[in-house]
């Protein structure tokens, strides 16, 4: 895997309000790994990190989230690729419209566009590039 962009860090409020601020950011890379490999690995780092089974929406010490893969959509019970309300959540286009201007596959605009559409309310710029 090779990481070719990366975000700055941004801390955004917490949904549900009654846990700590998020920390978010994100990645453009390549590789040769199917989407399932690369969920397998997602998931494997953030059990390296402490992630254990919790509430919805709990507090977790890492979450990571599979935006794209190539130019195509996966749509099974346990990935879902890209996100169905990825294009609504200021929070994951804020830190997005910092790794790419391209039209995202998929959805077809880009993350600057789509991010005019929705609240970035309480997101703070908080770090640099990972």
């Amino acid at each position: 895997m090779t990481f070719a962009r990366r975000s700055s860090i941004w801390e955004t409020p917490p949904v549900p309000a009654d846990q700590p601020p998020f920390l978010n950011a994100a990645v453009a890379g390549e590789t040769t790994l199917t989407v399932r490999e690369l969920l397998t690995v997602a998931k494997a780092i953030e059990a390296e990190l402490g992630r254990v089974p919790g509430p919805r929406w709990g507090p977790r010490p890492i979450d990571i989230d599979i935006l794209f893969h190539g130019p195509g959509r996966t749509d099974e019970p346990d990935l879902q690729v890209p996100h169905a309300l990825l294009a609504e959540r200021g929070f994951v286009l804020v830190p997005l419209a910092e790794v790419t201007d391209s039209p995202l596959p998929v959805l077809g605009e880009t993350a600057a566009a789509l991010l005019e559409r929705v609240s970035r309310e309480g997101i703070v710029r908080t770090g640099e590039a990972l």
